[in-house]
């Protein structure tokens, strides 16, 4: 057994004061984002959504957010995988981003729902060409038989695929936009002092209220 009480920091970098929050939770949420951003920090856009399954099994992943825009977080994957699944099952999520080397981190509360087809086909027309055609060869969260098993898969879209053409976008892939109730914002502080401030969606506000650590 290994005892890790003691692999502790003290967080000392910043605060988090209610008298220079604005009202909207997205513009601080672009403000936090755009300083991870600008830091290079590794895989900034990175969220761990989680879902719940038919079982009532909680299940977490890390995604990657792609745009942010009418007041929702929009991520793209395939339609069949297991976190589609869920969502169609249970439409609460979860997401949370952590930017270790800003001591903060925002934990997004909200509902899932696809967006239309079109954006889906505007964004799949800007991936790399080798990452569209993993989407048509991966059969998300299936079991298949081996690593070669995929490698041929993506052997035979490319061939169907020439990159010199447009490569069409799956049916069965396409973009979700979390549409959130709650948004806190968690700034790490000395003695584990934390500030948490949870933005709360009321009609068409927002509330602000200060959560203890």
């Amino acid at each position: 057994m290994r005892d890790f009480g003691d692999v502790r920091r003290e967080y000392l970098k910043r605060s988090l004061t209610e008298e220079n929050l604005p009202d909207d939770p997205f513009l601080l949420f672009n403000l936090w984002l755009n300083d991870a951003l600008n830091k290079n920090l590794p895989e900034p856009t990175a969220m761990n959504l989680s879902t719940v399954g038919i079982d009532g099994q909680p299940s977490s992943r890390i995604v990657l957010l792609k745009k942010t825009e009418k007041n929702c977080f929009i991520f793209f994957t395939n339609y069949t995988s297991r976190k589609a699944l869920d969502i169609s099952l249970h439409l609460r999520v979860s997401a949370l981003f952590f930017w270790p080397e800003l001591e903060r981190q925002v934990k997004i509360m909200g509902i899932a729902a696809k967006i239309n087809d079109a954006e889906s086909v505007h964004y799949f027309q800007s991936r790399p060409y080798e990452s569209q055609i993993g989407a048509w060869a991966s059969p998300q969260s299936k079991e298949i038989p081996d690593r070669t098993f995929l490698e041929k898969e993506f052997e035979k879209y490319r061939k169907k695929f020439p990159e010199e053409k447009p490569v069409p976008k799956p049916t069965h892939w396409g973009g979700y936009a979390i549409i959130p109730s709650r948004i806190e914002f968690w700034q790490g502080r000395k003695a584990r002092l934390h500030d948490r401030i949870e933005y709360r969606k009321k009609g068409e506000e927002w509330m602000r209220v200060r959560l203890a650590p």
